[in-house]
């Protein structure tokens, strides 16, 4: 009975694909006529077969909302461990104890920069190519 509605589908399908192609042209008939050949496809791979069996199956939808179940619960634990490690690294900070992994030198520490300036104004780089773009920018009065 399935079949018959997909070929049925398929037929109807075919037959609006052929009225667009004489009022809009080829490329959009040949559009219409793929997607009207979609229902026949299904329904002579068994596609048809396995998604009504699916749709209509209560213990197959029991699965699905087992699963989707598992995927919430494994989000959320994933976002309460990640609370509770930040919780964690902010009272290590507050009492000081030595449970943090990281020395406070590292924590406080400055990001690294590729051209640093000394006392003289004079940058000081680290990479020669940096220090001659560097110049040519202040040249240009780019900051």
């Amino acid at each position: 009975m399935i079949e018959l509605i997909s070929y049925g589908v398929t037929l109807l399908g075919l037959v609006i694909s052929w009225g667009v192609y004489k009022r809009r042209g080829a490329a959009s008939g040949m559009r219409g006529a793929a997607l009207s050949l979609v229902p026949a496809a299904a329904a002579m791979t068994g596609v048809t077969e396995f998604v009504t069996e699916l749709v209509f199956s209560p213990v197959k939808w029991a699965g699905v909302a087992l699963v989707g179940l598992a995927v919430m619960l494994y989000l959320a634990s994933g976002v309460m461990l990640s609370r509770r490690a930040e919780a964690g690294a902010a009272v290590d900070e507050g009492k000081g104890s030595k449970r943090s992994k990281a020395p406070k030198a590292a924590k406080q520490r400055k990001p690294d920069k590729a051209v640093e300036r000394s006392s003289g104004g004079a940058p000081a780089a680290m990479d020669p190519d940096l220090a001659e773009i560097e110049e040519i920018l202040r040249n240009r009065g780019i900051k």
